[in-house]
């Protein structure tokens, strides 16, 4: 390990016109766009380690959160627009964070889980698959009850033991903010966490709003809650920029935020029963 972490050490880091140079011939493809692909993989390996470091005592050896975080580094290298102004770093560590946490949440889960619920946790995901091959779409719960011979409640129970794992994706509680509101407290908190996480954080959540929100829905939440210059506003305050009531803003608001609860709801089960 040791002459490991030496040999990554002496590898170069890259500036921000070198990345956009590799990150144009990785999407070209060829053997220059695989050759791109690992100059951008080596000159970040030491970003893997840094991420790798924070999540040791977490029931996986030291070696294998870096081969997991690795893996994520190569699909962002595969995946990075560089078009979007965002640093290579700062795509990369959302990857590579992800592709951690989920190795950690899948050890800890199985330490901590009895084997017969863990066997019933693999037969949910087995039916699943199947099911949705069948139907062509995610299957509700009510259908994988049926399919699974439980009731809705025995399944509720398994799949709320599959997501006792704390999950890094954006959420929203019952009070339709709540969750939502935790991750931004932690994009603007002064933590001593490095700038390229709440960078990174910053990047992931407008990402999402971007994806599943409407223009004028995703402004809203952005002014709302500084996702852009940091400032939050007050729906009187984001009323007068749209020449909208208090009352519509906030009505807007609860909509989009309905909608993230919707993609959050689809993604549980995939993240935690395995079909992502």
């Amino acid at each position: 390990m040791g002459l490991y972490l030496q040999e990554i050490g002496r590898i170069p880091l890259l500036k921000p016109e070198e990345e956009i140079i590799f990150a144009r011939a990785v999407a070209e493809g060829g053997k220059r766009g695989e050759w791109a692909k690992r100059k951008l993989v080596q000159a970040n390996l030491r970003l893997v380690v840094s991420i790798a470091k924070k999540y040791l005592n977490r029931g996986v050896p030291f070696l294998d959160l870096i081969q997991e975080g690795s893996l994520g580094l190569i699909r962002a290298a595969e995946k990075f627009e560089h078009e979007r102004g965002y640093k290579f770093s700062t795509y990369a560590y959302w990857w590579i964070r992800q592709a951690i946490t989920r190795a950690v949440a899948s050890q800890s889960r199985t330490v901590r889980l009895p084997v017969h619920l863990v066997e019933k946790i693999n037969r949910v995901k087995k039916v699943r698959r199947t099911l949705a091959q069948e139907l062509g779409r995610t299957p509700q719960q009510a259908e994988l009850a049926v399919a699974l011979e439980l009731d809705e409640e025995e399944l509720e129970h398994i799949l709320r033991a599959a997501r006792r794992t704390v999950s890094l994706n954006i959420t929203v509680g019952k009070e339709e903010d709540t969750e939502l509101i935790h991750l931004i407290e932690d994009i603007h908190n002064d933590q001593p966490d490095v700038h390229i996480d709440r960078e990174s954080m910053r990047f992931e959540v407008n990402e999402l709003l971007e994806k599943h929100l409407t223009p004028r829905e995703r402004d809203i939440l952005q002014l709302r809650f500084g996702l852009q210059d940091g400032q939050q506003r007050t729906l009187d305050q984001v009323g007068k920029i749209f020449d909208l009531s208090r009352e519509r803003i906030r009505q807007i608001q609860a909509k989009a935020f309905r909608k993230l609860r919707r993609v959050r709801q689809r993604q549980r089960l995939q993240d935690w029963i395995g079909n992502t």
